[in-house]
């Protein structure tokens, strides 16, 4: 009987154990927030300097923020004192709950990685769980005169969770003996004091917290043995370690250099040009928008500029300013058909007025100048381009192709290679559209002749400095996802193209030829009243001169040297001068140059907008603090 009770009774405990007693104890355990209650890191200091890290966290997870499992946060990109951006290798080598593998995935980030433990197809119920993870890391190590140091943030300060217990054990490399040793909890930069220290029997040093850890706050610890017993990398090695895709990008910024280079020797140079002596008229034919088409070897708006004021002057059109308002204009037919038109200035005179007589120089109609435009930029590409110069464009594609793999080097080697390759496909589209802006205020300055003109020139200044500014911000986000030499080497692959875009330009040798007649006459336009006496039999100036070779000037942007040369003469005369073919402000002696300039700058201007359409530091000597030194990060749930 007494035998049958105590069997029942045993019977009725182990049923209370396999069913209520589990739950009970779990129910106990799980009791208040998720929590971590246990951090224990193992760290194995190797004689390669590599880090061999076991982590051992066991929480409480209540399906709040731990539904799948922890997120385990560690940082591999660090800003040295120097300002230089530090890379350190991380490696998972195992993921375990409760002893057993558990599935994980990775996600890169702008400064490190973040390992998620668990899948997300599964959840877990509310309990207590064991976590460990494994991995190595390299570049941790700080070197010193007198010692080697491991300064490690053991849990890292970002935890989501309250640690009520932290424990570091440091595996030193044999031989190796703790010269000095610290640690430090709470925030990042504190100096807490709340840990035990003890160096085992077995000459590992440990460390535990004495209190909880608040989310936010962390134990970091530093230790330092004798030199030499840990091999310490060199110079080169720690810069090839560190400069992540600068080294693959300064390879192909270098390739792409010597291609240019290469093409550039072969059919950039230009022929040997002959001494420019003074001619008294221009090159035989042509006219002022070719002279200047040759003289530039390419085609801007200036040039039709040049032809607006060459058809003015032969009387096939009237150039009307509109008083009051700024770089406003009408052209007007006039009645004439002069036979001395070059073919790009007829093509020009076709597009602007079509069957019409008047024509502003307003964005209203922008299509028709545009028209006309390029029908002048086509002309003169057609009568002078191949027998002249060779812009040898072509080169231009494989530079390109030099040019996009050496940013995608630096972009495939970048800490996180997605925030590097959105940054440097904005900041590229957005340069691009800078050099175009950035050569509109260069122009606009170069007209900024008058009080007028100045105003002009600082609103188009004011108007680009916060596209400027954009990509200064730019640059300094992609410094944030690679590094400062990084940035330069991308700023010289950018810089490249569109410079030897310009350099591979030549003259043929009969456009050499050209060019230094071009030279000659622009010598005689720009020449100082005193040098002209030097010169043979120059023309005698009268306003018929003036005129006749004025939109050459303006071709060759030495119409104010042109118009000082006459503006004695007109002084001489007693009367202001007002050409027939232009209605505006009278060229009286005392404006004449300044108006002569402002002219040519702001028809230039008009045209051209009525053309378009709207382990550096140490810490085991009790320099450092929480949150220092290599390792760290934190983590959370998901």
């Amino acid at each position: 009987m007494i035998r049958r009770t105590l069997l029942a009774l045993f019977g009725c405990l182990c049923l209370y154990l396999l069913a209520g007693g589990p739950a009970v104890a779990q129910a106990g355990s799980v009791a208040g927030p998720e929590r971590i209650l246990e951090f224990v890191s193992q760290v194995e200091v190797r004689p390669d300097a590599g880090l061999r890290v076991t982590e051992t966290i066991r929480v409480v997870a209540l399906g709040r923020r731990i539904k799948r499992g922890i997120v385990r946060e560690f940082p591999t990109s660090y800003l040295d004192r120097l300002g230089r951006r530090t890379r350190v290798g991380f490696k998972v080598l195992s993921a375990r709950r409760d002893g057993h593998s558990e599935p994980y995935h990775l996600e890169h980030v702008s400064n490190g990685v973040k390992v998620y433990f668990g899948s997300k197809n599964r959840l877990l119920s509310p309990g207590v769980y064991t976590y460990q993870l494994t991995y190595s890391t390299d570049r941790q190590i700080g070197y010193f005169n007198d010692y080697d140091e491991l300064y490690w943030n053991v849990t890292g300060n970002d935890w989501a969770f309250p640690i009520e217990r932290a424990r570091a054990e440091v595996l030193l490399p044999p031989g190796a003996k703790v010269l000095q040793q610290a640690a430090y909890t709470g925030k990042s930069g504190v100096k807490g004091r709340d840990f035990s220290y003890r160096l085992g029997g077995n000459g590992r040093p440990t460390w535990q917290t004495t209190r909880p850890l608040a989310p936010g706050q962390g134990l970091t610890i530093a230790v330092a043995w004798p030199k030499g017993l840990v091999a310490q990398p060199s110079a080169m090695d720690n810069f090839l370690a560190g400069s992540g895709g600068a080294v693959p990008a300064m390879a192909g910024l270098l390739f792409t250099l010597a291609y240019y280079m290469l093409a550039w020797f072969k059919v950039g140079r230009d022929p040997r040009p002959d001494n420019a002596i003074p001619l008294f008229e221009p090159p035989q034919g042509m006219s002022p928008a070719a002279v200047r088409y040759i003289n530039r070897m390419g085609f801007d708006k200036k040039a039709v500029a040049a032809a607006v004021v060459s058809l003015a002057v032969k009387g096939y059109l009237t150039i009307e300013e509109v008083p009051g308002k700024k770089n406003n204009y009408v052209l007007l037919r006039t009645d004439r058909s002069p036979e001395n038109l070059s073919p790009g200035e007829r093509r020009l005179a076709d597009k602007l007025f079509g069957g019409g007589q008047i024509l502003e120089l307003k964005q209203k109609n922008h299509a028709r100048i545009g028209k006309a435009v390029q029908a002048l930029r086509a002309s003169l590409a057609r009568e002078y381009e191949k027998a002249n110069f060779k812009l040898n464009r072509l080169y231009l594609g494989p530079g390109v192709l030099l040019t996009l793999l050496g940013v995608g080097a630096l972009v495939v080697f970048a800490p996180d290679p997605g925030a590097a390759a959105g940054v440097s496909l904005w900041l590229m589209i957005w340069t691009g559209g800078c050099y175009v802006l950035s050569r509109g205020v260069i122009s606009a300055w170069r007209r900024s002749r008058s009080l007028s003109g100045g105003l002009a020139a600082l609103g188009a200044t004011a108007f680009a400095v916060p596209f400027w500014l954009g990509a200064v911000m730019g640059l300094f986000f992609l410094s944030t996802v690679t590094d400062p030499l990084s940035v330069v080497i991308f700023l010289g692959l950018l810089s490249l193209t569109p410079l030897f875009a310009y350099l591979l330009k030549a003259p043929t040798v009969g456009g050499q030829r050209l060019m230094g007649q071009i030279a000659g006459f622009k010598l005689y336009l720009s020449v100082a009243e005193a040098d002209r006496l030097n010169m043979l039999h120059p023309p005698e100036k009268t306003p018929e001169l003036f005129e006749r070779y004025l939109a050459y000037a303006l071709a060759l942007d030495v119409e104010q040297q042109w118009a000082e040369q006459f503006a004695g003469v007109l002084e001489q005369a007693g009367r202001d001068y007002q050409p027939a073919w232009y209605s505006g402000r009278g060229f009286t002696s005392g404006n004449f140059v300044g108006l002569t300039s402002q002219l040519s700058g702001s028809l230039a201007g008009a045209i051209s907008s009525s053309s378009t359409a709207p382990g550096s530091s140490s810490g085991s000597g009790g320099g450092g603090s929480s949150g220092g030194g290599g390792g760290g990060g934190g983590g959370g749930g998901w």
